[in-house]
């Protein structure tokens, strides 16, 4: 429970600049997927990763501390407290975090000299914590783990001890939803294909992780649906074999007071390419068209403004998917003890 409650508020807390991200109103911004080593195996690769050309320190990181030519001054296995900082000697209150060992020397060295004549302090790491990615949904072991290394996404689900399987018709199948998985970083989501990755083995997809990354794989075996946006209870509904899009507004506790009735965006498929369809439910509603039917883990978007441009409100969608799984995923997790959303309303 105290795994999962972290997890969350970490979640949270990296999620909230999103709104402040400049792009179209309410959608998370996708960035372009960065170049893969074309490799397994972090270790194998011939550059370092990004964050490792600047290693910094952070929460739960263990040093040591020691002053030439007084042993008697060592202090072994120091660990730099949740706030980031970390304290030797006189030295008390250093904020730690996002500095390299040899600055964090060159701090304590600058305010032990205003006790000591020319002090000499070494500052040696014994053990990095800090530097943390999370895997999230239909895997094995489902957690955060430690960033020691350079790591790909194959590594990580590796890890998480894989993607979760299970029986169809005496077939083993996967129970992620690869079309629809995602990984944010900096708020962000990367454009990474998960199918392309993990069942066509492209390797252009193995990108490297970097500190605070979220990997999420949705259930693929979950027979629901996802009416999302300016409907009154947002969320997941359990799919049966009638349903509609007028049929699952209704479910939702039916349109919010702002919404835009006339005109209802249904993205079905992947994240990547997927296939969007509107539906006029004003001629639903007179009797001039049918209902639209639905399948499993379409999204039915409602917005809350008149719209023209498909592209623009399927962003939306895709945001408002990524938020719900990951309320979703922490509601089923954690169950009552936070009851408020952990991602943020855009």
């Amino acid at each position: 429970m105290r795994i999962a409650v972290t997890l969350a508020l970490a979640f949270a807390v990296a999620v909230a600049p999103w709104a402040a991200l400049a792009a179209p109103e309410g959608v998370i911004p996708v960035v372009p997927k960065p170049e893969a080593p074309q490799v397994f195996a972090g270790s194998n690769a011939k550059t370092k990763a990004a964050w490792q050309t600047r290693y910094t320190l952070g929460p739960n990181d263990v040093v040591s501390f020691a002053f030439y030519g007084r042993p008697e001054l060592a202090r072994p296995d120091v660990l730099i407290g949740p706030d980031g900082r970390v304290g030797y000697m006189q030295a008390q209150g250093i904020m730690a975090s996002g500095l390299t060992i040899d600055e964090l020397r060159e701090t304590v060295t600058a305010e032990l000299a205003k006790f000591y004549r020319r002090p000499r302090i070494i500052v040696t790491p014994v053990e990095f914590r800090s530097k943390k990615f999370y895997v999230l949904g239909k895997v094995v072991n489902k957690g955060a783990y430690t960033l020691e290394r350079p790591i790909t996404i194959i590594e990580a689900i590796a890890q998480a001890g894989g993607l979760e399987t299970g029986l169809f018709q005496l077939n083993t199948v996967e129970m992620a939803d690869l079309p629809r998985s995602f990984l944010i970083r900096n708020q962000q989501r990367v454009a990474v294909n998960f199918e392309k990755l993990f069942r066509n083995g492209d390797l252009s997809q193995n990108i490297f992780l970097e500190p605070d990354d979220y990997l999420y794989f949705p259930s693929s075996s979950a027979n629901e649906i996802y009416v999302l946006g300016s409907v009154r209870s947002p969320g997941a509904q359990g799919l049966d074999m009638d349903a509609s899009v007028l049929g699952a507004i209704t479910l939702g506790g039916g349109f919010a007071e702002r919404a835009y009735k006339q005109r209802v965006l249904v993205v079905r498929g992947g994240l990547e390419n997927p296939k969007r369809f509107v539906v006029n439910l004003a001629d639903v509603l007179a009797g001039k068209a049918l209902d639209f039917r639905l399948e499993p883990r379409d999204i039915v978007y409602v917005s809350d403004q008149p719209w023209s441009r498909v592209e623009d409100l399927a962003d939306m969608a895709a945001t408002s998917f990524i938020q719900a799984m990951v309320t979703i995923w922490t509601g089923k997790s954690i169950g009552p003890v936070i009851k408020n959303p952990f991602v943020p309303t855009l």
